[in-house]
């Protein structure tokens, strides 16, 4: 295993962002020389001094006015030029292509008016357009060093050192020295090293940056920890059991990483329109300086119009329409422990008709917790029967004992002492308390002594009772079951009222699967399904023209989580294997499904909303910048031009950090 993948991680990263970091400062610097630059150039242009009504000639002013809009085409407009380079040499012409083209074209025909062509120079256009272009870059640079941003938190939420306990003493060491077997202590508010399980003491740990859960999770004996997660109030001391590519949090950033390059079909069809974009103003460009050549007017004119064709319908708006509502997506996913592995999925998640459940740990806790518990006898209280039914379970591994034990602690009272304990085969468990002959028993052992249970006590489908006799009288019931969540009925009603069916398939028998089905109002289920049977249920749905979202534990249900439209791994917890999966849910609660489809809608109408925007925008921009309304006096400047391009992508890039506030909203 490799225990320095993470370090590679952060490395990989901060190389990447310091390269960003790095860019948007170039980006920044250019523009500033550029705008310095632009004050002489306009007031030394013949156009815009004949606007102010002033001459401020002296010979040779053509030379400086040269002089400097070279500095600012070369220096300023170095990034266009070079992207024109890369963008040919790849035969791929894109904005870059586009930029570079009118720049270009400006530069090199107004020089040639500088050493003796006829014609108008076009200098003052050449420095704003280029003043423009960086400036948008620049904004547009920074929106997505924003989005990366929340990665780029992930990455650095790993504490640098660790405190190896080495005997009695400890020492610190470096986080790529942590191994898997290692004792670490965790002081109170420092981070947790590495993915381990506790082996003394007891803390709350905040998780919630990486689980989406708000509240601190009590943590202690034999209860695992994320590396990452926050320690609160007390020391503990942790076995590490995994580091390094193998730990949850590197799983998380792979993810994430990898989330973010694939390309879903919206983004793919946004690339495509960039292309054709491209290549439709390249071709309207030369076209419009043929057709005014043609129509006699001067070359001067005819070109102006050419540039500011190409200028205005550089399809940035475009190009950035979808990347940055996948990079704000899908950090914000992960911060809401919703894990995208598929990005079509995600964005298809919108047209999900019918939901399958699994039943166990996602519905209901996939633990027995007690319903309701009561005594029939004066001298006992309800809560002193459940106490003295805790004694006796205290010591078994049963699900319906640890289910008694949780319970008689939430109560805050000391679970009193027992002695001589003594099962009962397949009938429950007996032993002296206080010396009383107390016994916890099941239906069977009543029925087998003759012992009628009160109606009360008769519990439903869902539920499994057991009765607690003192001294040989039936003296109470305790009620347990598979605990529905209490978020469920919300998240089932959420779903219902978008209009998707909710169903559920579980291996449980009839009679609880009714109980639940009914609890919880669902439209219908399926009960004692076998793994390999829940493919043929979702094959079934889809056959019904269903767009099927199946839920399952991301093992015994791999094959219908590929099988369905959208395969939701939940509960997968720390362990994302979910080869299978689309979307990989780290909670169990229901509820986040319910964010994941608001989620995906949400992410679905932005890019939506961009690409409309961006094509929108080019379709009234490039006829008004070719001159259609020249005839009653309308024109478009190559700078005006610049200004409505630079807008729209800036439009683009604050509508996609728009989606953070409505997904905060949503997922409230």
């Amino acid at each position: 295993m490799n225990h320095t993948q993470h370090t590679d991680h952060q490395h990989e990263h901060h190389d990447h962002s310091d390269h960003h970091a790095h860019m948007i400062e170039d980006f920044k610097k250019r523009f500033w020389i550029s705008l310095i630059l632009t004050i002489p150039v306009l007031i030394l242009s013949p156009m815009i001094q004949s606007f102010l009504g002033i001459f401020w000639g002296f010979s040779g002013d053509r030379y400086v006015l040269f002089g400097l809009s070279s500095v600012a085409f070369f220096y300023g407009g170095w990034p266009f030029l070079k992207g024109l380079y890369e963008e040919l040499k790849d035969k791929n012409p894109g904005m870059m292509t586009l930029i570079a083209v009118a720049i270009g074209v400006a530069y090199f025909y107004s020089s040639a008016v500088v050493f003796g062509l006829e014609g108008k120079m076009f200098f003052w256009e050449l420095v704003t357009l280029i003043d423009i272009m960086l400036l948008g870059h620049w904004i547009e640079m920074k929106s997505v060093m924003g989005a990366s941003r929340a990665l780029e938190l992930l990455v650095n939420m790993m504490p640098s050192e660790a405190h190896l306990v080495d005997g009695d003493s400890t020492r610190d060491i470096a986080l790529k020295e942590v191994k898997p077997g290692d004792l670490l202590l965790v002081k109170p508010g420092e981070k947790i090293p590495a993915d381990a399980v506790v082996t003394e003491g007891e803390s709350h740990v905040n998780e919630s940056m990486l689980t989406g859960e708000s509240v601190p999770v009590k943590k202690g004996m034999d209860d695992k920890v994320i590396g990452g997660s926050i320690n609160g109030n007390s020391s503990i001391t942790i076995k590490v059991s995994h580091t390094g590519e193998e730990s949850y949090l590197n799983k998380v950033i792979t993810l994430v990483q990898e989330a973010q390059k694939t390309k879903s079909k919206t983004q793919n069809l946004a690339n495509r329109a960039a292309k054709w974009l491209t290549y439709i103003a390249l071709s309207v460009g030369f076209a419009t300086l043929a057709v005014w050549l043609i129509l006699g007017y001067d070359f001067v004119f005819a070109l102006e119009r050419m540039v500011t064709v190409m200028v205005i319908s550089c399809p940035h708006a475009l190009g950035l329409a979808v990347p940055l509502v996948v990079a704000i997506s899908t950090s914000l996913s992960a911060q809401n422990g919703l894990l995208i592995r598929n990005r079509t999925a995600f964005e298809n998640s919108r047209k999900i008709s019918t939901l399958v459940f699994d039943k166990t740990g996602t519905l209901t806790k996939g633990e027995f917790g007690v319903t309701r518990f009561h005594s029939f006898i004066h001298e006992f209280n309800d809560e002193e029967l459940l106490l003295w039914a805790a004694t006796l379970e205290q010591n078994s591994e049963h699900p319906i004992a640890e289910g008694i034990v949780k319970k008689a602690a939430g109560l805050s009272k000391a679970i009193p002492k027992a002695l001589d304990f003594k099962a009962i085969t397949g009938k429950g468990i007996q032993a002296n308390v206080h010396n009383k002959k107390v016994m916890v028993v099941s239906p069977r052992y009543l029925r087998d002594e003759s012992i009628e249970a009160p109606e009360e006590a008769v519990g439903n489908a869902a539920e499994t009772v057991v009765f607690v006799l003192i001294d040989g009288k039936l003296s109470g019931f305790i009620a347990l079951a598979d605990e529905v969540r209490p978020e469920s009925k919300t998240a089932i009603k959420l779903f219902q009222d978008e209009g998707i069916k909710v169903m559920m398939a579980t291996g449980d028998n009839e009679k609880v699967a009714k109980s639940v089905s009914e609890h919880l109002g669902l439209d219908g289920y399926y009960a004692e399904v076998l793994p390999h049977q829940k493919v043929e249920i979702v094959k079934k749905l889809q056959e019904q023209d269903q767009f099927v979202a199946m839920t399952g534990d991301g093992v015994n249900d791999a094959p219908a989580l590929a099988q369905a439209d959208v395969g939701i791994a939940v509960g997968s917890g720390t362990d994302i294997a979910a080869e299978t999966a689309d979307i990989i849910l780290v909670n169990s609660n229901p509820k986040d499904i319910a964010n994941l489809i608001f989620f995906g809608k949400a992410t679905y109408q932005k890019m939506i909303q961009n690409l409309a925007w961006a094509t929108g925008y080019n379709a009234i921009a490039i006829p008004l910048a070719a001159g259609v309304l020249y005839g009653v006096g309308f024109i478009l400047s190559p700078a005006v031009g610049a200004v409505f391009m630079s807008l729209s992508t800036v439009i683009v890039a604050i509508n996609a950090q728009l989606l953070k506030k409505k997904v905060m909203a949503d997922t409230k």
